[in-house]
């Protein structure tokens, strides 16, 4: 099955890209699938929790996806596909992602790799009868590997936020409610203010790259989207496919479905009403200090996107 449509929904995690995958998942004809990029290890190795609630092991929906895609995940060699993940899809292999051609060890890797997500995109399609899959992996490395698959098919959401609400958002200690008790990741990470701005400028100055490339872009603000939720949503809903009725983000908020996101913010565990609210905490919590040091190291892409 070759005739989906994929979203990729890139940028620096905890700028909002959760609560805007969801609401897609909402369209007819389309499927929300949370963060893949962690479905090798947090699904399959450590056996956390579906949005659905249940074990990934337990999912009905995710066990019929790997038998469609792989025969059944047992058939998988996890380990290995964790190997090729850490042999190709890494920020440090950006640069290379950006310029390599069909040949070469890399390129080998990279095919090998998206090989596995083209088999599972495609499962997803089959067992849910939806025709657009949306991937809120956010790592720009993985979308570099699959520009180089999918080429111009692939439609990338860029969500973009203020740098420092994004540093004081990765500061904070939170439990992961999906984690089980072997997880190695008990709570959400956490960066220091100089590596969520560093971070922030390779990971939004790689996806800028992909755009320039020639991968269909529609970047999105954080601050955009709170402000005017139906017609930034509107916005998106067009650019990834959808030409029917919009979504209603009026004053009571949307109900949300359960679904089968596999990864990412607690937030997708979330089912009935949700509404759209600003979150500016930062600017009352921030310490100066880390607001000027994440002002400074931004500072070359600060007015670019508009802060």
């Amino acid at each position: 099955m070759d005739d989906y449509r994929l979203v990729f929904v890139g940028g620096m995690g905890r700028s909002g890209s959760t609560l805007i995958e969801r609401l897609l998942g909402e369209l007819p004809g389309f499927v929300a699938i949370g963060e893949v990029v962690h479905l090798w290890r947090r699904g399959l190795l450590e056996n956390e929790r579906c949005g659905c609630g249940r074990p990934f092991a337990d999912c009905g929906f995710w066990g019929d996806v790997g038998k469609e895609a792989f025969g059944g995940w047992d058939r998988l060699d996890v380990r290995e596909v964790l190997r090729l993940k850490d042999g190709v899809d890494r920020t440090r292999y950006l640069p290379a992602l950006l310029s390599i051609g069909r040949d070469g060890v890399l390129a080998a890797r990279a095919d090998r790799y998206t090989e596995l997500y083209h088999r599972l995109y495609s499962a997803v399609c089959l067992v849910s009868g939806a025709h657009v899959v949306v991937d809120a992996s956010k790592h720009a490395s993985l979308a570099a590997c699959l520009r180089r698959r999918y080429g111009s098919s692939l439609h990338l959401l860029h969500i973009v936020r203020d740098p420092r609400a994004v540093a004081h958002s990765w500061s904070k200690r939170v439990a992961r409610p999906d984690a089980s008790p072997d997880s190695s990741e008990p709570e959400m990470a956490r960066y220091s203010a100089g590596r969520s701005a560093v971070q922030w400028l390779a990971q939004n100055a790689a996806l800028d790259a992909l755009a320039r490339r020639g991968t269909p872009t529609l970047r999105v603000r954080y601050e955009d989207f709170v402000a005017d939720p139906e017609a930034e949503f509107g916005r998106v809903a067009a650019f990834a496919g959808h030409a029917g009725r919009p979504l209603d983000l009026g004053p009571d908020g949307v109900r949300l479905s359960r679904g089968h996101a596999v990864s990412g913010n607690p937030m997708r565990f979330a089912d009935g009403p949700v509404g759209v609210r600003a979150d500016h905490g930062w600017r009352r919590d921030l310490a100066p200090w880390r607001r000027h040091l994440v002002s400074a190291v931004t500072c070359p892409s600060l007015r670019r996107y508009g802060y």
